[in-house]
């Protein structure tokens, strides 16, 4: 077996890693690199995965996150922020981004080559998430914002385009709050206590003072001494009568009243235990029965858990958006991809040729009713004596089919990946209609970034551990299998709502999916889901292990195949997804998505289910 050659970014990594450590004062932390989110715990962190390319793009995004980072392993003390952390969500968010900024702020004062490193990091994350096209400040992130000005304000750099069009969204509302606060900030930045007071007066001045809880740095004993007065006031008055009674009655007579409270004390607990007893002696068809345990929220794993469902919600899109929206919406979809309809329309055509081809070449021949086969006429002519041959067209399982297309309607998702995914389900839907293929468009997202209601609750019930999944789910269906697609057209132009793609859990919505597709009475059903890349969602990873909704999306992947009542596709925008799915395609630009979903469907239909599953089970024993 030959050696593979060494993977040429391997000493840039190593020295990243090694350079990381250095800055982070930190020499046992652990460093390692991944497609999956960059993250930070105890142990060490997590950065992004650095190709054989070493494009210059990777190495910075790398290089920024490395450094973002270590700064906040060297910099932050999470006693300190503990301390100070407000309880609302979004004055907490406002702490923690203005927390980072500080971090960095003093890393660029105190080592400036970090300065650009972060920039690069905080460009690439605007660009992610489509920061640059947000026209209106609602669809903006405050505490975002807010991080951005303070860092803005510490190191005078300008922010990347992307940010700074946030911050822009935002700074004339903060500075007209909280200019006077702002002014300390240099003086603050080398005392995390002192710069928690003043981000903590910052929230105020935004008008959140609501969601700061108690202040932490009031003395203890005031507040002891004001807590004791408050319990004592109430029973003062009884407290004179019992002193008075006290007085009056003789120690004989206070020392019998303390004898009977203490006989009737073991008197109740002889009777409770006497009623435990009774209870345990009960037979058993007496016995009341136990509830049964709650039913897993997962059929793929009955370890996943979710926070709260009360916020999460399965919407038509049409409840979205008032009508005259979705028109308008739709029009600016197909304005803006007119250029590539022509592609796309000859992908549909050429699919919806092969589909039907395959559908008029299955026939019986050699009847003796039926169609006239005009083909064996020259039998009959040379011998009058041959009967006449008929034949009849067979019914195939292609016409039993129901298709869903899941799509990712995260934010990275945000311009043009999100635009060609609408016009290509919207092309597909027709197509396959056509073909007497039921087609089901469903899209999936968040309703809030960083977790929404659900984390609102998690943290007025003071944070308990392992919460599971911690954001709102949104759960959009853009057309119906049954919906005829004339009636939905306008539905898909929500996509190109602002402030609809936020965060993606992609296992739940595949199990979701794949419930609805199981209630259909097709015989073939094929989900293809289209994302591009791993599930994330800040709130959820935060508080959970860096895998959780990796590993359910991996498990619910594993339930599908297993089943194999739906045929599973995925195909990858950018990402790599054959590490999650058996059958997969990436596509590296986005105007490859027409082409590879007209050819995955197109394969789909022309492999014989049976051979095709035979063909499954080889390549996963294999």
């Amino acid at each position: 077996m030959n050696k593979p050659s060494d993977n040429p970014a391997d000493p840039f990594k190593k020295a990243l890693a090694e350079a990381t450590r250095t800055m982070a004062d930190d020499p046992e932390m652990t460093v390692t690199y991944s497609v999956d989110p960059a993250g930070m715990n105890k142990e060490g962190i997590r950065l992004p995965q650095v190709s054989r390319r070493m494009t210059r793009d990777e190495v910075l995004l790398a290089r920024g996150t490395a450094d973002a980072f270590a700064l906040r392993r060297k910099y932050h003390d999470e006693g300190v922020s503990n301390r100070y952390a407000p309880t609302g969500q979004l004055a907490r968010e406002i702490y923690d981004a203005m927390e980072t900024a500080r971090c960095e702020a003093v890393g660029a004062r105190d080592m400036p080559g970090t300065a650009g490193n972060i920039d690069a990091k905080i460009a690439n994350e605007a660009d992610r998430k489509g920061y640059g096209q947000i026209t209106n400040s609602a669809d903006a992130s405050l505490p975002v914002a807010a991080g951005y000005l303070v860092r803005h304000l510490a190191t005078g750099r300008d922010m990347p385009k992307g940010a700074a069009n946030v911050m822009q969204l935002w700074r004339g509302f903060i500075e007209d709050h909280a200019a006077g606060t702002l002014q300390n900030i240099n003086h603050a930045l080398a005392d995390q206590a002192a710069f928690a007071r003043l981000t903590r007066k910052v929230i105020s001045d935004l008008g959140y003072g609501d969601q700061l809880g108690d202040d932490p740095d009031t003395p203890e004993d005031e507040a002891g001494d004001e807590a004791e007065d408050d319990q004592d006031a109430p029973d003062s008055a009884g407290d004179e009568e019992q002193d008075s009674d006290d007085s009056e009655a003789s120690p004989e007579r206070s020392q019998e009243e303390q004898q009977d409270q203490s006989q009737a004390q073991v008197s109740m607990e002889d009777s409770a235990d006497m009623e435990q007893g009774d209870e345990a002696e009960m037979p058993e068809g007496e016995a009341p029965l136990e509830p049964p345990p709650p039913a897993p929220y997962s059929d793929a794993d009955p370890n996943y858990t979710v926070y709260t469902t009360d916020f999460d919600e399965e919407i038509r899109a049409e409840e979205l958006a008032e009508p005259a929206e979705l028109e308008r919406l739709r029009a600016y979809l197909d304005q803006q991809l007119e250029p590539l309809k022509g592609a796309v329309s000859r992908l549909a055509n050429k699919l919806q040729r092969r589909l039907q081809a395959q559908q008029n070449r299955s026939w019986l021949f050699d009847l003796e009713e039926g169609t006239l086969d005009a083909g064996r006429l020259a039998r009959v002519v040379a011998n009058p004596t041959t009967p006449l041959s008929f034949k009849q067209e067979k019914d195939t399982e292609f016409r039993d089919t129901c298709v869903t297309l899941l799509l990712d309607n995260s934010g990275s998702m945000r311009g043009r990946p999100i635009s060609i995914a609408a016009i290509c389900a919207d092309v597909l839907a027709r197509t396959l209609e056509r073909c007497s293929v039921k087609v089901e468009i469903l899209g999936f997202t968040t309703r809030a970034w960083k977790g929404g209601q659900s984390r609102e609750r998690w943290l007025a019930q003071g944070r308990p551990l392992g919460p599971g999944r911690l954001n709102d789910l949104r759960h959009i269906i853009y057309k119906s299998a049954d919906a005829p697609w004339r009636r939905v057209r306008p539905n898909l132009g929500l996509m190109m709502k602002e402030g609809l793609l936020k965060e993606n859990i992609d296992g739940e919505a595949l199990e979701w999916a794949h419930r609805r597709m199981l209630a259909r009475p097709e015989a073939r059903r094929i989900l293809m889901v289209i994302s591009d890349g791993a599930p994330v969602d800040d709130s959820t990873l935060s508080v959970n292990p860096a895998n959780y909704l990796e590993k359910h999306l991996r498990d619910v992947i594993a339930m599908v195949e297993r089943r194999r009542a739906v045929e599973l596709i995925a195909i990858g925008i950018g990402h790599d997804v054959t590490r999650y799915y058996n059958r997969a395609v990436t596509i590296t630009d986005v105007e490859q998505l027409a082409g590879a979903m007209t050819e995955q469907l197109a394969s789909l239909f022309e492999v014989d289910p049976k051979k095709r599953a035979r063909s499954l089970g080889m390549r996963r024993a294999g």
